[in-house]
């Protein structure tokens, strides 16, 4: 099993077809309810594949660009992309934001202890899952909605932007759980155009997160590329296909609530299960 302190370029387990299941099946759960499901992904990096959260950060960020790169073709190719034009002061403005934290972010990533990031992890995990639970039951409320203000909702999206690079560097993840409902219910969007301007946002913060971590000496190992992020990647786009074509028949209200507590008790695993994972990877290899 990997470590901290193992070489970048060692990775043992070599378990592609189990990399390729699980990466469709997270994608299809993930495109039921219009996610990516990089979310739900993390958990398993950490827990089914044997890396250390640093890493599994980063080989999360890396499928979730593959993935992102394939959801943003098809959207803005294959389907009728909403009209964003009324919205761009928004979008840059968060957009600015997502992209500077997501290069700090990733910077400040191998800085944080083992035991502190596995913490930042669930409870970004529990958040996300509160957020999914909150969305079903408000759907369609506008309550929050800000007034026709330019300066203040380029303000409010500004620091919206920081918050969702933030997370994106800590868990490796697109955002778009965070884009979605900050447009809908902060901005007034409608569902189709929060879609398209996600992402919009999303591609660039995630591109910057991976640029960051490229740059500074990471993904170097070929045997994880080819035996882990390749086959989750491609699994990851034919599940985000499978799940996206069977959401108009799925009760996406009931999946966001079951999903929610999957993701709650994945958080809660993660750091219970920790403490034994780091012993394990502390013994001597036979």
């Amino acid at each position: 099993m990997s470590s901290a302190g193992t070489p970048e370029r060692f990775y043992s387990v070599r378990r592609p077809l189990a990399a390729f299941c699980a990466g469709a099946a997270v994608a299809v759960l993930g495109g039921l309810i219009g996610l990516g499901g990089a979310e739900f992904r993390l958990p398993l990096l950490i827990a089914v594949f044997e890396l250390y959260p640093h890493r599994a950060v980063r080989i999360n960020l890396l499928i979730s660009l593959a993935t992102l790169a394939m959801a943003a073709a098809v959207r803005l190719r294959f389907t009728e992309a909403a009209s964003v034009g009324h919205l761009s002061t928004e979008i840059a403005a968060m957009l600015a934001g997502g992209v500077v934290a997501a290069w700090i972010g990733a910077g400040v990533l191998a800085r944080i202890a083992r035991h502190r990031i596995v913490a930042i992890m669930a409870a970004l995990l529990l958040a996300i899952a509160a957020l999914l639970v909150a969305e079903t039951m408000f759907a369609g409320s506008t309550a929050l909605a800000l007034p026709q203000d330019q300066a203040l909702r380029a303000g409010v999206a500004l620091g919206a932007g920081l918050l969702v690079g933030g997370v994106s560097s800590l868990l490796g993840v697109a955002g778009g759980e965070l884009i979605i409902p900050i447009l809908i219910f902060l901005f007034g969007a409608d569902i189709k155009t929060a879609g398209t301007a996600s992402v919009l946002v999303a591609t660039p913060i995630v591109l910057v997160g991976v640029a960051r971590h490229f740059l500074t000496g990471h993904y170097r190992s070929r045997s994880m590329l080819t035996h882990l992020v390749l086959p989750m990647s491609v699994g990851s786009l034919a599940g985000a296909v499978a799940g996206g074509l069977a959401a108009a028949w799925a009760p996406g209200d009931v999946l966001r609530i079951v999903l929610a507590v999957i993701l709650a008790v994945s958080a809660i695993k993660l750091v219970v299960s920790q403490p034994r994972q780091d012993r394990a990877q502390s013994a001597p290899r036979m």
